[in-house]
């Protein structure tokens, strides 16, 4: 996957950077957030986001549950990637529950 799809994803939610403190640079400019500020960013969404490094196939696995939207899980080659790409997802969540 990589970061670079990651990060369209979350952009195409119209997320956007209003307050940088909590954010990463990309080489290409764009920000995002870093794994601690996703963890916040589920707490605050009433979820429980879990990030976990699966040794053996060398990459990190997000979960995460929660009241309002279905469970979810993603895969990344770092951490920040997978909680960007769950970020992503979950942000798609909560806008196709609110419909």
């Amino acid at each position: 996957m990589g970061i670079d799809f990651a990060l369209d994803e979350l952009y195409a939610t119209g997320w956007s950077n209003l307050d940088s403190a909590g954010c990463a640079r990309h080489v290409d400019g764009r920000e995002y957030p870093k794994p601690e500020t996703v963890r916040r960013e589920f707490a605050a969404a009433g979820q429980h986001l879990t990030m976990q490094q699966v040794e053996a196939f060398k990459c990190f696995r997000a979960a995460w549950s929660g009241t309002g939207t279905a469970p979810g899980t993603v895969v990344g080659h770092s951490e920040a990637e997978a909680a960007v790409f769950a970020l992503a997802q979950l942000r798609r969540q909560l806008v196709a529950a609110s419909a």
